[in-house]
């Protein structure tokens, strides 16, 4: 999306972020994007022509329709390190179970997780309360530190980066139905785990202060205040 122009609040939510992008890897608190996308779920009606020699692989035209899926995908950019999970929905109840997979599954053994992710009505700490009792929420938010994403500045977020090779990679194709769709995407994991794919961030504070300079509000000259040394 296309950033707006002289808001102070985006321009508070990226620096924001930008800073926490700047720290050095913290191993006992990782940096963790998080990110959801959709995936339409589509047959074959007759079965597909596999490549033959002189010949390209073909389709027909005809598809059956099989629904959508939901994609949890989270990513720890200075780890190599990517998950999926693959859902019907996307409520907050739903997000938050993930990211209690995510805590008590990978992160188990750190102190917590610097958690980004968007500003979806959905991605909340009420989302926590909505689906455990109030000590098992209490105790998952006290191991995240969260940071939002500015409204309009979503490819600020690194999982982005992540659902795009996800969507090139894997999702291009028919998938039939949710338990394809789930063994497709964890072979995909899997492969870019092993090779240990990291996200080279190179977008710091000053490069935003330059190219998106239009985005800065000009400071209010401040005429209402009388200087204490003129009393």
């Amino acid at each position: 999306m296309i950033p707006p122009a002289l808001s102070a609040a985006f321009v508070a939510a990226m620096e924001n972020l930008l800073a926490v992008y700047g720290r050095p890897p913290d191993p006992r608190r990782p940096l963790v994007c998080f990110d959801e996308g959709g995936k339409e779920l589509v047959d074959h009606v007759v079965p597909p022509w596999p490549a033959a020699p002189g010949r390209a692989a073909r389709e027909d035209a005809a598809y059956l329709r099989g629904g959508a899926a939901n994609l949890f995908l989270a990513c720890a950019p200075h780890l190599g390190w990517r998950g999926v999970r693959v859902t019907a929905r996307r409520t907050a109840v739903d997000f938050a179970r993930a990211i209690r997979e995510l805590l008590d599954g990978p992160f188990a053994d750190v102190d917590g997780i610097v958690l980004v992710t968007d500003n979806l009505n959905t991605h909340t700490p009420a989302a926590f309360y909505q689906a455990f009792p109030a000590p098992e929420a209490r105790r998952l938010l006290e191991r995240i530190e969260w940071h939002y994403t500015p409204t309009h500045g979503s490819w600020l977020n690194m999982a982005e980066l992540e659902l795009s090779a996800l969507a090139r990679q894997c999702l291009a194709r028919r998938i039939p139905d949710r338990d394809a769709l789930a063994r497709e995407v964890a072979a995909w994991v899997e492969t870019r785990n092993h090779e240990q794919v990291r996200i080279d961030w190179r977008f710091g504070i000053d490069d935003a202060r330059l190219k998106l300079a239009h985005c800065y509000p000009v400071p209010e000259h401040d005429t209402s205040a009388v200087s204490m040394h003129s009393a």
